[in-house]
Protein backbone atom coordinates (compact mmCIF):
# COMPACT_ATOMS: atom_id res chain seq x y z
CA UNK A 1 0.00 0.00 0.00
CA UNK A 2 1.16 3.37 -1.11
CA UNK A 3 1.63 6.49 1.31
CA UNK A 4 -0.27 8.99 -0.92
CA UNK A 5 -3.46 7.30 0.10
CA UNK A 6 -6.10 9.86 0.81
CA UNK A 7 -6.99 10.23 4.12
CA UNK A 8 -10.68 9.65 3.59
CA UNK A 9 -11.84 6.42 3.87
CA UNK A 10 -15.55 5.15 1.94
CA UNK A 11 -17.07 1.82 2.88
CA UNK A 12 -20.11 0.47 1.11
CA UNK A 13 -22.12 -2.47 2.93
CA UNK A 14 -23.99 -4.00 -0.13
CA UNK A 15 -26.58 -6.10 1.46
CA UNK A 16 -29.54 -8.13 -0.04
CA UNK A 17 -31.82 -5.07 1.35
CA UNK A 18 -30.26 -2.02 2.50
CA UNK A 19 -26.91 -0.18 1.02
CA UNK A 20 -25.02 1.51 3.75
CA UNK A 21 -22.21 3.79 3.17
CA UNK A 22 -19.93 5.38 5.71
CA UNK A 23 -16.96 7.69 5.80
CA UNK A 24 -13.65 7.00 8.06
CA UNK A 25 -10.85 10.26 8.78
CA UNK A 26 -7.38 9.08 8.87
CA UNK A 27 -8.22 8.48 12.35
CA UNK A 28 -11.15 5.87 12.27
CA UNK A 29 -13.57 8.69 13.57
CA UNK A 30 -17.09 8.13 10.82
CA UNK A 31 -17.23 11.46 9.16
CA UNK A 32 -20.59 10.74 7.57
CA UNK A 33 -22.80 7.88 7.28
CA UNK A 34 -26.35 6.82 4.81
CA UNK A 35 -28.32 4.15 3.46
CA UNK A 36 -30.52 3.64 1.18
CA UNK A 37 -32.89 0.59 0.18
CA UNK A 38 -30.92 -1.70 -2.34
CA UNK A 39 -32.68 -2.05 -5.69
CA UNK A 40 -33.19 -5.72 -5.44
CA UNK A 41 -32.61 -8.23 -9.14
CA UNK A 42 -31.30 -4.58 -10.75
CA UNK A 43 -27.43 -4.76 -11.08
CA UNK A 44 -26.87 -1.70 -13.17
CA UNK A 45 -29.30 0.16 -10.19
CA UNK A 46 -27.26 -1.12 -8.00
CA UNK A 47 -24.06 -0.31 -9.27
CA UNK A 48 -25.38 3.30 -9.88
CA UNK A 49 -26.70 3.67 -6.33
CA UNK A 50 -23.28 2.81 -5.23
CA UNK A 51 -22.06 5.19 -7.67
CA UNK A 52 -24.00 8.06 -6.19
CA UNK A 53 -23.82 7.45 -2.61
CA UNK A 54 -19.25 7.93 -2.80
CA UNK A 55 -20.48 10.92 -4.76
CA UNK A 56 -22.80 12.15 -1.84
CA UNK A 57 -20.18 11.23 0.79
CA UNK A 58 -17.25 13.38 -1.30
CA UNK A 59 -19.44 15.82 -1.72
CA UNK A 60 -20.87 16.07 2.07
CA UNK A 61 -17.21 15.85 2.98
CA UNK A 62 -15.15 18.08 0.54
CA UNK A 63 -13.19 15.19 -0.27
CA UNK A 64 -12.29 12.19 -2.27
CA UNK A 65 -11.45 9.10 -0.77
CA UNK A 66 -10.64 5.57 -0.91
CA UNK A 67 -13.68 2.92 -1.72
CA UNK A 68 -13.92 -0.16 -0.41
CA UNK A 69 -16.79 -2.75 -0.94
CA UNK A 70 -18.47 -5.72 1.24
CA UNK A 71 -20.37 -8.07 -0.60
CA UNK A 72 -22.97 -10.76 0.00
CA UNK A 73 -20.55 -13.45 -1.57
CA UNK A 74 -16.80 -13.33 -2.90
CA UNK A 75 -14.59 -12.23 -6.07
CA UNK A 76 -13.45 -15.35 -7.82
CA UNK A 77 -9.71 -15.13 -8.43
CA UNK A 78 -10.31 -17.14 -11.74
CA UNK A 79 -12.52 -14.59 -13.42
CA UNK A 80 -12.24 -11.50 -11.27
CA UNK A 81 -16.28 -11.47 -11.47
CA UNK A 82 -18.99 -12.34 -8.34
CA UNK A 83 -19.75 -15.84 -7.08
CA UNK A 84 -21.43 -17.44 -4.71
CA UNK A 85 -23.51 -14.64 -3.57
CA UNK A 86 -27.03 -14.70 -1.83
CA UNK A 87 -27.96 -11.39 -3.82
CA UNK A 88 -28.26 -13.35 -6.97
CA UNK A 89 -28.35 -10.34 -9.03
CA UNK A 90 -24.34 -9.89 -8.84
CA UNK A 91 -23.43 -13.27 -9.61
CA UNK A 92 -21.30 -13.39 -12.82
CA UNK A 93 -20.81 -9.55 -12.73
CA UNK A 94 -17.48 -7.63 -13.04
CA UNK A 95 -18.27 -5.62 -9.78
CA UNK A 96 -15.05 -4.33 -9.27
CA UNK A 97 -14.37 -3.19 -13.08
CA UNK A 98 -17.59 -1.66 -13.63
CA UNK A 99 -17.23 0.58 -10.19
CA UNK A 100 -14.15 1.79 -11.10
CA UNK A 101 -15.03 2.76 -14.34
CA UNK A 102 -17.92 5.05 -13.06
CA UNK A 103 -15.68 6.18 -10.04
CA UNK A 104 -12.47 6.56 -11.74
CA UNK A 105 -9.98 4.52 -9.45
CA UNK A 106 -9.18 1.10 -8.08
CA UNK A 107 -12.37 -0.14 -5.80
CA UNK A 108 -11.43 -2.90 -3.28
CA UNK A 109 -13.94 -5.46 -2.73
CA UNK A 110 -14.27 -8.14 -0.09
CA UNK A 111 -17.03 -10.44 1.59
CA UNK A 112 -18.88 -9.02 3.76
CA UNK A 113 -18.17 -11.04 7.00
CA UNK A 114 -14.64 -10.60 6.27
CA UNK A 115 -15.45 -6.72 6.62
CA UNK A 116 -17.11 -7.44 9.58
CA UNK A 117 -14.19 -9.20 11.13
CA UNK A 118 -11.94 -6.58 9.78
CA UNK A 119 -13.58 -4.11 11.48
CA UNK A 120 -14.17 -5.43 14.98
CA UNK A 121 -10.37 -7.16 14.69
CA UNK A 122 -9.17 -3.31 14.18
CA UNK A 123 -11.12 -1.20 16.68
CA UNK A 124 -14.17 -3.30 17.75
CA UNK A 125 -14.95 -6.38 20.31
CA UNK A 126 -12.02 -8.49 18.52
CA UNK A 127 -9.38 -5.75 18.82
CA UNK A 128 -6.05 -6.85 20.28
CA UNK A 129 -6.81 -10.13 19.26
CA UNK A 130 -4.75 -12.52 16.86
CA UNK A 131 -6.92 -14.58 15.36
CA UNK A 132 -11.03 -13.30 15.12
CA UNK A 133 -13.89 -15.41 13.49
CA UNK A 134 -16.65 -12.80 12.29
CA UNK A 135 -20.22 -13.87 12.19
CA UNK A 136 -22.48 -12.66 9.65
CA UNK A 137 -26.47 -13.64 11.03
CA UNK A 138 -29.08 -12.34 8.85
CA UNK A 139 -30.76 -12.73 5.81
CA UNK A 140 -27.89 -15.29 4.73
CA UNK A 141 -25.07 -16.65 7.05
CA UNK A 142 -21.87 -15.79 6.56
CA UNK A 143 -18.19 -16.06 8.12
CA UNK A 144 -14.95 -13.99 7.34
CA UNK A 145 -11.16 -14.54 9.09
CA UNK A 146 -8.80 -12.35 10.29
CA UNK A 147 -5.48 -12.87 11.30
CA UNK A 148 -3.30 -9.85 12.47
CA UNK A 149 -5.13 -7.30 11.61
CA UNK A 150 -5.39 -8.71 8.21
CA UNK A 151 -8.28 -10.71 5.99
CA UNK A 152 -7.72 -14.03 5.32
CA UNK A 153 -9.42 -14.45 1.75
CA UNK A 154 -7.84 -17.94 0.95
CA UNK A 155 -6.87 -19.60 -2.15
CA UNK A 156 -10.53 -20.11 -3.20
CA UNK A 157 -11.88 -16.68 -1.87
CA UNK A 158 -13.90 -18.60 0.38
CA UNK A 159 -11.64 -18.93 3.97
CA UNK A 160 -14.54 -18.64 6.95
CA UNK A 161 -17.57 -19.63 4.45
CA UNK A 162 -19.12 -21.86 7.34
CA UNK A 163 -22.46 -21.10 6.16
CA UNK A 164 -22.72 -23.40 3.59
CA UNK A 165 -21.38 -26.82 4.88
CA UNK A 166 -23.61 -29.04 6.79
CA UNK A 167 -25.39 -28.37 10.19
CA UNK A 168 -22.77 -30.61 12.41
CA UNK A 169 -23.83 -33.16 14.66
CA UNK A 170 -27.00 -33.53 12.73
CA UNK A 171 -30.27 -34.76 14.90
CA UNK A 172 -32.62 -36.86 13.14
CA UNK A 173 -35.28 -34.79 12.84
CA UNK A 174 -32.15 -31.96 11.15
CA UNK A 175 -31.83 -34.65 8.48
CA UNK A 176 -31.35 -33.99 5.10
CA UNK A 177 -32.30 -30.49 6.10
CA UNK A 178 -34.20 -27.39 4.19
CA UNK A 179 -32.94 -27.24 0.62
CA UNK A 180 -30.38 -24.14 0.41
CA UNK A 181 -30.26 -22.17 -3.12
CA UNK A 182 -26.61 -23.39 -3.22
CA UNK A 183 -28.02 -26.65 -4.41
CA UNK A 184 -27.80 -28.46 -0.98
CA UNK A 185 -29.62 -29.63 1.62
CA UNK A 186 -29.11 -28.82 5.40
CA UNK A 187 -26.59 -25.93 4.93
CA UNK A 188 -25.86 -24.20 8.15
CA UNK A 189 -27.52 -21.12 6.27
CA UNK A 190 -30.87 -22.74 5.85
CA UNK A 191 -31.18 -23.15 10.13
CA UNK A 192 -29.15 -20.04 11.49
CA UNK A 193 -30.54 -17.22 9.19
CA UNK A 194 -33.00 -15.42 10.06
CA UNK A 195 -35.30 -17.04 7.50
CA UNK A 196 -33.88 -20.44 9.03
CA UNK A 197 -35.21 -19.22 12.51
CA UNK A 198 -38.81 -18.15 11.04
CA UNK A 199 -38.87 -20.80 9.38
CA UNK A 200 -38.48 -22.89 12.69
CA UNK A 201 -40.93 -21.13 14.26
CA UNK A 202 -43.14 -21.45 11.71
CA UNK A 203 -42.87 -25.37 12.16
CA UNK A 204 -42.81 -25.02 15.76
CA UNK A 205 -46.22 -23.24 16.30
CA UNK A 206 -47.75 -23.01 12.70
CA UNK A 207 -47.59 -19.10 12.65
CA UNK A 208 -45.26 -17.04 11.20
CA UNK A 209 -43.03 -14.59 12.74
CA UNK A 210 -39.48 -12.46 12.03
CA UNK A 211 -36.25 -13.62 13.84
CA UNK A 212 -36.92 -10.20 15.87
CA UNK A 213 -40.70 -11.04 16.44
CA UNK A 214 -39.70 -14.27 17.62
CA UNK A 215 -36.81 -12.65 20.09
CA UNK A 216 -39.34 -9.97 21.46
CA UNK A 217 -42.00 -12.35 22.04
CA UNK A 218 -39.32 -15.09 24.30
CA UNK A 219 -38.19 -11.81 25.78
CA UNK A 220 -41.95 -11.14 26.87
CA UNK A 221 -42.57 -14.58 28.07
CA UNK A 222 -44.05 -16.84 24.90
CA UNK A 223 -42.94 -20.64 25.50
CA UNK A 224 -43.22 -21.00 22.31
CA UNK A 225 -40.82 -18.31 20.95
CA UNK A 226 -38.09 -19.20 24.35
CA UNK A 227 -37.96 -23.07 23.15
CA UNK A 228 -37.55 -21.85 19.24
CA UNK A 229 -34.43 -19.45 20.58
CA UNK A 230 -32.98 -22.04 23.08
CA UNK A 231 -33.23 -24.51 19.72
CA UNK A 232 -31.63 -21.99 17.42
CA UNK A 233 -28.52 -21.17 20.35
CA UNK A 234 -27.98 -25.24 20.17
CA UNK A 235 -27.89 -25.23 16.45
CA UNK A 236 -25.49 -22.32 16.58
CA UNK A 237 -23.23 -24.16 19.16
CA UNK A 238 -22.79 -26.38 17.15
CA UNK A 239 -21.83 -24.91 13.91
CA UNK A 240 -19.37 -22.43 15.76
CA UNK A 241 -17.94 -25.71 17.84
CA UNK A 242 -16.79 -26.82 14.55
CA UNK A 243 -15.30 -23.78 13.70
CA UNK A 244 -13.17 -24.21 17.10
CA UNK A 245 -12.22 -27.18 16.47
CA UNK A 246 -10.32 -26.09 12.96
CA UNK A 247 -9.36 -22.53 13.66
CA UNK A 248 -9.18 -22.35 17.30
CA UNK A 249 -9.76 -18.22 17.19
CA UNK A 250 -9.32 -15.98 20.26
CA UNK A 251 -12.66 -14.30 19.51
CA UNK A 252 -15.60 -15.24 17.74
CA UNK A 253 -17.58 -11.88 17.20
CA UNK A 254 -21.79 -12.52 15.51
CA UNK A 255 -23.04 -9.78 13.51
CA UNK A 256 -26.19 -9.16 11.68
CA UNK A 257 -29.52 -8.58 12.75
CA UNK A 258 -29.88 -12.21 14.51
CA UNK A 259 -27.27 -11.65 16.50
CA UNK A 260 -29.22 -8.94 18.75
CA UNK A 261 -31.51 -12.13 19.88
CA UNK A 262 -31.67 -12.05 24.02
CA UNK A 263 -29.72 -14.50 25.61
CA UNK A 264 -27.25 -15.95 22.45
CA UNK A 265 -24.49 -15.01 24.57
CA UNK A 266 -25.28 -17.01 27.20
CA UNK A 267 -26.78 -19.76 25.51
CA UNK A 268 -23.96 -20.70 23.19
CA UNK A 269 -21.50 -21.02 25.24
CA UNK A 270 -23.18 -23.07 27.87
CA UNK A 271 -23.88 -25.15 24.70
CA UNK A 272 -20.41 -25.61 22.73
CA UNK A 273 -18.65 -27.79 25.57
CA UNK A 274 -20.17 -30.67 24.50
CA UNK A 275 -18.60 -30.52 20.80
CA UNK A 276 -15.01 -28.35 21.10
CA UNK A 277 -12.39 -30.74 21.57
CA UNK A 278 -10.35 -29.30 24.81
CA UNK A 279 -10.67 -29.69 27.97
CA UNK A 280 -10.73 -25.72 28.36
CA UNK A 281 -12.38 -23.17 25.94
CA UNK A 282 -10.92 -20.27 25.83
CA UNK A 283 -12.23 -18.83 23.12
CA UNK A 284 -14.96 -16.05 23.62
CA UNK A 285 -18.20 -15.04 22.01
CA UNK A 286 -19.48 -10.82 21.59
CA UNK A 287 -21.20 -8.95 19.47
CA UNK A 288 -19.93 -6.66 17.08
CA UNK A 289 -18.99 -3.39 19.01
CA UNK A 290 -20.03 -1.34 15.97
CA UNK A 291 -22.92 -3.02 15.23
CA UNK A 292 -24.93 -2.62 11.92
CA UNK A 293 -22.22 -0.04 11.14
CA UNK A 294 -19.21 -2.66 11.14
CA UNK A 295 -19.46 -4.56 7.93
CA UNK A 296 -19.29 -0.45 6.37
CA UNK A 297 -16.32 0.48 8.69
CA UNK A 298 -14.45 -2.85 7.87
CA UNK A 299 -15.01 -2.20 4.12
CA UNK A 300 -13.50 1.11 4.40
CA UNK A 301 -10.85 -0.62 6.16
CA UNK A 302 -9.80 -3.01 3.06
CA UNK A 303 -7.53 0.26 2.15
CA UNK A 304 -4.93 0.69 5.08
CA UNK A 305 -1.29 2.51 5.37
Amino acid sequence: MTENLPELRIGIDLGGTKIEALALDGGGRERYRRRVPTPRHDYDGTVAAIAELVGEIEHHVGAAGTVGVGIPGAMSAATGRIKNANSTWLIGRDLAGDLAKLLDRPVRLANDANCLALSEAIDGAGAGAEVVFGVILGTGVGGGIVVHNRVLAGANAIAGEWGHNPLPWPKPDEIPGPSCYCGQRGCIETFLSGPGMAADYSVLTGSDKTALEISRAATAGDAAAQACIERYAERLARALASIVNVLDPDVIVLGGGVSRVAGLYGQVPRHWGRYVFSDTIATVLRPAAHGDASGTRGAAWLWQR
